[in-house]
């Protein structure tokens, strides 16, 4: 389960670096997809976290 989620933080902020270089050298498209895919993966990761927490898999330390 931790692997899971640290190798999709990881392309997270992969994705975010490929967006940062395409933003300086200009391509915008480019910069539009890489974008697309990080707030994609982001809103997953939410979505999977929030159902895991339901379904028992992972338990939160209050």
């Amino acid at each position: 389960m931790k692997i899971v989620v640290i190798i999709v933080l990881l392309a997270i902020i992969v994705l975010m670096s490929q967006a940062l270089t395409r933003l300086v050298r200009g391509t915008s498209h480019g910069l539009l997809l890489a974008l697309t895919w990080r707030v994609g993966l982001s809103i997953s990761l939410f979505i999977f976290l929030i159902l895991a927490g339901l379904m028992g898999w992972i338990r939160p330390n209050f």
